[in-house]
């Protein structure tokens, strides 16, 4: 056989420059089984295509389609005049090595089939189905050479036993050309098509902060996987991972355009979500599980699987307020080095600290405390993250305009309000009567208790100087994230670049 191997082909881009097809070998290594063997990868828009290698039959004669029933007669110098392979304490089925695979009976072993041709009467009836596929333990025709063993003990079972039925101690002569004699060739057959949409890659060893090297898997929607990919060189390994990223999050944008089509203007789901890697602490130490993550109308959603219904949208493991939360990426581990940093941005270079599996996360930081702390693949992905969060609370700033919460000073019950038009504004809870208004701008300092107790600096517009305010919140840490978020969005408002990029169309910018 010859077979020469498939020159990898470039991304075609779309118009988008979004990538849609891809082809190149990879080495596919099963955990369960410890196997490692060629495969072929096809990436188009929508699915991951994995091809096995095999050898399928291309040429035959129609009398080789159905099963044929075969009447064997002992010959008393030659025995069956026939070789067999194969067996089930090799997982392969037994066949006879001169015709195809598979046969049609049931799971044999190949020494008890030896036994029972040797040993059966003068006539053996036995049923043959010839099949397309060939397995690869038949890739030598019969009589070729297998690998060295001692002819003086049992041949192999995945080579010729015709030393063994024929009844004698001389190989066969191999057959003559037919033009009848079936052709085989080598090809490239699919195995599995894993589709895209709301499907995962992971770099990682399940359920570890074990990072693998040059490898990954996909995960589908369904739980299927292609197993462990394995590329020769790390930038194989991420032009892979980056391609089928890049499909996946297109699906999933196109699957969000459909969703918001039949949603309310309130009930958005806001550029990005996907599976990611929830860390936590346990008993015996960090632990992974993999979190569905969703950004819609004013709620941050964490899922145990991906909502597919619109009921399973109220299945949320936990909902936040987008307003209350605040967005955090873990170290400053970008190097200073502008050109490091483009290839750490891209994905085309690992970061150093990525050692200690810290690199490419974010927290979420919500009430109270308490935090959620998640992983992404490629620096890519954070920064989508980064800037779909900040997308969601500026829109959300700008859908509610103002928030109010129960507070105390001094004993008396207060209202303090967070107005994205006016600023600060506290008020008597009862009588509603305003005790005092600043604008973001006043805004010159705080602290804490981290608590429930905070004091606000603000200078005063025309004595420039800076007056104390103190509060007492049941929620403390909610309010003051939601004070960063109301500021954050009015910034973001001031910001032409922001502007630009959220087709903002202006809003009050005299506070």
């Amino acid at each position: 056989f010859t077979f020469i191997k498939p020159e990898p082909k470039l991304c075609r881009p779309d118009r988008d420059g979004l990538i849609l097809t891809k082809s190149g070998i990879a080495l596919l290594y099963n955990e369960e089984t410890n196997n490692t063997y060629d495969v072929c990868l096809k990436l188009t828009r929508e699915a991951l295509t994995i091809q096995k290698l095999d050898v399928v039959c291309t040429s035959r004669s129609e009398s080789q389609v159905n099963h044929r029933t075969v009447v064997l007669r002992r010959q008393a110098t030659g025995g069956l005049g026939l070789s067999i392979k194969g067996g089930a304490e090799h997982n392969v089925p037994v066949v006879i090595s001169k015709i195809f695979r598979d046969q049609v009976g049931k799971k044999v072993f190949y020494f008890t089939t030896v036994h029972l041709l040797r040993t059966a009467g003068d006539e053996v009836t036995i049923t043959v189905r010839y099949l397309r596929e060939v397995p690869s333990f038949l890739k030598l025709p019969l009589g070729s050479p297998g690998p060295s063993i001692d002819h003086s003990s049992v041949s192999s079972p995945l080579f010729d036993s015709g030393l063994h039925l024929n009844g004698n101690n001389t190989a066969p002569s191999p057959p003559s050309p037919s033009a009848n004699e079936p052709k085989y060739e080598k090809r490239w057959l699919d195995a599995v098509s894993l589709p895209l949409l709301m499907a995962r890659v992971s770099r990682y060893k399940a359920g570890t902060d074990r990072l693998r090297s040059n490898c990954f898997e996909v995960l589908t929607l369904d739980g299927a996987s292609t197993n462990i990919l394995q590329f020769c060189t790390a930038t194989e390994s991420t032009d892979w991972l980056q391609a089928i990223s890049t499909n996946i999050n297109d699906l999933t944008q196109e699957n969000i355009k459909i969703i918001n089509k039949y949603s309310s203007s309130d009930d958005q789901v806001w550029r990005h979500w996907g599976n990611i890697y929830k860390k936590k602490d346990s008993a015996g130490g960090r632990t992974c599980a993999f979190k569905f993550l969703a950004l819609r109308g004013p709620y941050f959603y964490i899922f145990r699987s991906p909502p597919i219904s619109a009921a399973d949208w109220g299945q949320a493991e936990t909902t936040y307020n987008l307003t209350e939360m605040l967005f955090k990426v873990h170290k400053l581990w970008m190097a200073e080095d502008c050109w490091l940093q483009a290839r750490l941005y891209l994905g085309l270079e690992h970061s150093p600290e990525q050692q200690d599996n810290e690199s490419l996360c974010f927290s979420i930081l919500v009430g109270h405390g308490q935090s959620h702390t998640f992983r992404v693949e490629l620096a890519t992905d954070l920064a989508m993250w980064e800037k779909s969060f900040q997308r969601a609370v500026f829109l959300e700033v700008q859908r509610i305009r103002s928030k109010s919460y129960t507070c105390s000073s001094q004993g008396s019950i207060l209202c303090f309000t967070i107005d994205f038009g006016s600023g600060f504004t506290c008020s008597n809870r009862t009588s509603e009567v305003i005790l005092w208004r600043y604008k973001f701008s006043q805004l010159k300092g705080s602290s804490d208790d981290g608590k429930t107790r905070v004091k606000l600096l603000f200078k005063n517009a025309e004595s420039r100087q800076i007056e104390m305010k103190e509060l007492e919140f049941a929620n403390l840490t909610a309010v003051l994230h939601c004070i960063h978020s109301f500021i954050a969005a009015k910034v973001a408002s001031m910001d032409p670049l922001f502007k630009c990029s959220q087709s903002f169309l202006g809003n009050d910018m005299n506070s």
